[in-house]
């Protein structure tokens, strides 16, 4: 831990901002997962198994940071409906920290870490299988090149928790998860709500010093805060289509200011190109189905201008949020070709050629993952995908257009054909069937066997398509 540079930067915000709270005192603590690739990255990485548990099971602050857990306080809209009685009602802060290779600062926030003034009811808790679930979210988003928070840790706690979406009793788990920041759209909402102009400059002051310093002599610096995390989340909505990613529940209280992707409950992966699938059993309607995220991401960061509006004006704000369509309308090609190992060429072909791509992804409904692995290099691929189990969908008429724009493009410098994972038949997917399968042998015998080969199929992944820490 001598490596560990530690931060409390949260609390010069003040108690108006967060409230003080005690982690939960479990009967047990049992490690499952810690990402040791991060920890070494946080200077974390000698702690040993019992120092682990101590912190990130029994929450004992680390040296130099945050003496006590913070839940956070901010409201958002639910489904489109606001609701102001939000807040960490089962996680907290618990510590803040540097990266080591490029001085950001860091959160460690947890979920399932008992009960906070916010629980609104609840337990506190989480779900053991939530908790896998979140790891395999994050593993796989990491993996795809999707800009995600980190599971940093699973502990499992020795509770039976009573949940009505799944068999119970159930086992418990707490959850650490490593973020760029915690501070949401839902943060600014509480304020702009409560008509606290003062707090709000506060806030807005504390975001741009630590999260967009060189916007700090920014002659309108609301609008040019808003700018930066419209730029951030479009993207970021791009990553998921590309990567064929749900995220299930986007709130406003779930969509942070550095634009990363976090707090994973009912995720899917497509199995094949649906703009209306959805995550949530509970999304009736499908507001957030696959293909009205963009739309989803582009309401919520309108309820941040508003919450700007008391430090700002119409004037000023609108030009920036509305920087979000051609952000994401240039981004989408960009993301589409980076998976396809792909040299972009020019707006206009590239998005012609993606209009071409979605097109035929739909009438022939291919494997989602399985199209991007096939034509990993465009035409340099062409044997292998004649291999490929979807074979028959690149003889049809469909696919006509698509590989004619293939043979336009040239491979991208890190396109890695040559890597052991791209002789594989086929990819590694996080289907839901997939998920599945993960956790019966966890649930019925307490067997991580195949938690722990799917971790190591993913790293493979990862080191395939190139993406770093």
């Amino acid at each position: 831990m001598s490596q560990f540079r530690p931060a409390q930067n949260h609390l010069s915000l003040g108690d108006a901002f967060f409230d003080r709270v005690a982690p939960a005192d479990f009967p047990q603590t049992i490690l499952r997962h810690r990402d040791q690739r991060w920890a070494q990255r946080m200077g974390l990485g000698d702690l040993t198994q019992a120092q682990w548990l101590a912190h990130f099971g029994r929450f004992e602050p680390l040296p130099g940071s945050l003496p006590q857990p913070l839940a956070l306080r901010y409201h958002g809209h639910q489904f489109r409906s606001y609701n102001a009685d939000l807040g960490d009602g089962r996680g907290f802060l618990f510590a803040q920290g540097h990266d080591l290779v490029d001085g950001r600062l860091l959160d460690f926030g947890t979920k399932g870490s008992g009960k906070t003034p916010w629980s609104r009811g609840g337990d506190g808790r989480l779900t053991l299988k939530g908790g896998v679930r979140e790891v395999l979210a994050t593993e796989m988003l990491e993996a795809l090149g999707v800009y995600t928070s980190k599971s940093f840790s699973l502990v499992e706690t020795g509770e039976a928790l009573y949940r009505g979406d799944e068999p119970s009793p159930t086992r418990s788990a707490v959850l650490v998860r490593l973020n760029h920041s915690h501070i949401r759209i839902g943060t600014f909402q509480r304020l702009a709500y409560l008509e606290d102009a003062e707090s709000l400059a506060t806030l807005l002051d504390y975001a741009v010093a630590q999260y967009y310093p060189e916007l700090a002599d920014a002659a309108d610096k609301p609008a040019a805060f808003l700018e930066a995390v419209v730029g951030k989340v479009a993207k970021l909505g791009a990553q998921w289509i590309a990567a064929g990613f749900v995220h299930g529940v986007l709130n406003t209280d779930n969509i942070n200011i550095t634009g990363e992707s976090f707090d994973y409950g009912p995720w899917r992966f497509l199995p094949a190109y649906d703009p209306d699938f959805t995550a949530a059993y509970f999304d009736e309607t499908g507001l957030y189905s696959f293909g009205r995220q963009p739309d989803t991401l582009a309401w919520n960061l309108t309820r941040l201008a508003e919450s700007l509006l008391p430090l700002s004006s119409i004037e000023a704000l609108e030009p920036a949020l509305n920087t979000v369509w051609p952000i994401f309308r240039a981004e989408l090609p960009r993301q589409m070709l980076r998976r396809l190992g792909l040299k972009p060429r020019d707006t206009e072909t590239d998005g012609a050629f993606v209009t071409d791509l979605f097109g035929f992804l739909s009438a022939s409904k291919a494997p989602y993952e399985q199209f991007f692995f096939d034509w990993r290099g465009g035409a340099l691929s062409a044997e292998r995908a004649a291999r490929s189990p979807s074979a028959s969908l690149y003889a049809t008429e469909a696919f006509r257009p698509v590989a004619a724009g293939l043979e336009h493009y040239g491979p991208a410098d890190d396109v890695n054909l040559g890597h052991a994972y791209f002789a594989r038949a086929t990819p590694r997917t996080m289907l839901i069937e997939d998920m599945e399968a993960i956790w019966a042998p966890i649930a019925e015998a307490d067997d991580w066997r195949l938690f722990e080969s799917t971790l190591a199929d993913i790293a493979e992944m990862r080191d395939a398509y190139g993406i770093k820490p």
